[in-house]
């Protein structure tokens, strides 16, 4: 099995893959348990040149108990199911989801790790596979499950992130393709986080497509303010726009945070009362959040004409907290009292 500690994410795959094929007429065939090897296309293949190609993306943790088990995986299906209606692509019954999931973790077991930083990562794919060009939805399509291990998108080390305020142009529009996950989302996106890097920050910052004014979302994930009321504090997260990916932790730390006798609200955020509440204290956290990334604190925003610093630049109390119970759950020391983890016996 080898070690999360110095694989970047995405690199460190395991030995096998499951594969079911769709052809219309006849639906799914049976997934089969294969090798992870590479797979025969066709140079004339829908999803190359028209883009029907979707994923998720979801965790399998070794628990404190040595059990294994998937967080959320009924959403994740769900969800993919989201994704392939709205790109004309068959649906694939959970049922079949599960099993695979079930399937490639059993086999693999010994890859996912016992650090309680790290996990094993499930990527279901499905794409366009007949090799005919006409402009329309395809007629057979491959789904695909592999799986890697990670210690997360921006590795283990608890840093707060540094991020670009990108102004220039939005991620998606809506009515668009920006609340599913098609891999043309994330090829589109590619430039804004090239310049946010050149700007010296990790991720970019994406704001509304109609004013380019309200925060939306922070690279591939979402993003929460974390607001002074008093002596406490409330949670503020944009609302599901249309487009938006409705994120599955950012779902589930809405309910830890209520849980914890937080004030939850999706409400717009511009970037001017960004920059105003952060320097006026009433901001005091920032965070992002998602399968990949967990939960990861926001220090340091840029922009083309400003910077300005969150908290005091460090992790606050209220990032750490939501942090820990959402780790808690995964790793098994908290009970699943909303019955989120899927045991894979």
């Amino acid at each position: 099995m080898p070690s999360p500690v110095g694989y970047p994410f995405g690199s460190a795959f395991t030995d096998h893959m499951v594969m079911a094929n769709w052809r219309e007429g006849s639906g799914w065939g049976a997934p089969k348990l294969l090798p992870h090897a590479a797979i025969p296309v066709s140079p004339a293949m829908v999803g190359l040149h028209y883009g029907q190609v979707i994923f998720e993306g979801l965790k399998a943790f070794r628990r404190a108990d040595g059990r294994l088990a998937v967080f959320r995986p009924e959403d994740h299906a769900r969800r993919f199911r989201v994704s392939a209606r709205r790109m004309m692509m068959p649906e694939i019954p959970e049922t079949v989801f599960l099993d695979a999931l079930d399937e490639l973790v059993r086999q693999d077991r010994d890859f996912v790790p016992a650090e309680s930083s790290a996990s094993l990562y499930l990527r279901p794919l499905m794409f366009a596979s007949e090799p005919d060009l006409a402009v329309r939805p395809a007629r057979e399509y491959q789904f695909l499950l592999i799986a890697f291990v990670t210690d997360g998108l921006f590795g283990s080390e608890p840093r707060p992130l540094k991020v670009w305020v990108n102004e220039d142009h939005p991620r998606a529009a809506v009515g668009g393709t920006g609340n599913v996950k098609c891999a043309g989302n994330y090829a589109g996106a590619l430039r804004a986080q090239s310049l946010a890097r050149e700007n010296g920050c990790d991720q970019v910052v994406w704001l509304d497509p109609a004013e380019l004014r309200w925060v939306e979302e922070l690279g591939a994930t979402n993003l929460f303010f974390v607001r002074k009321t008093g002596q406490s504090h409330e949670l503020v997260t944009p609302p599901l726009s249309g487009s938006l990916l409705p994120g599955v932790t950012r779902d589930s730390l809405t309910v830890l945070a209520r849980d914890m006798g937080m004030n939850v609200l999706e409400d717009r955020v511009s970037v001017d009362e960004w920059q105003d509440d952060c320097r006026s204290g009433r901001i005091a956290e920032v965070f992002a959040s998602g399968t990949a990334a967990g939960v990861r604190a926001v220090g340091q925003v840029r922009s083309a004409g400003a910077s300005w610093q969150i908290g005091d630049g460090s992790v606050g109390p209220v990032t750490a907290a939501l942090s820990e119970a959402l780790q808690g759950i995964q790793y098994g020391r908290r009970p699943d009292s909303h019955r989120w983890l899927h045991l894979v016996d």
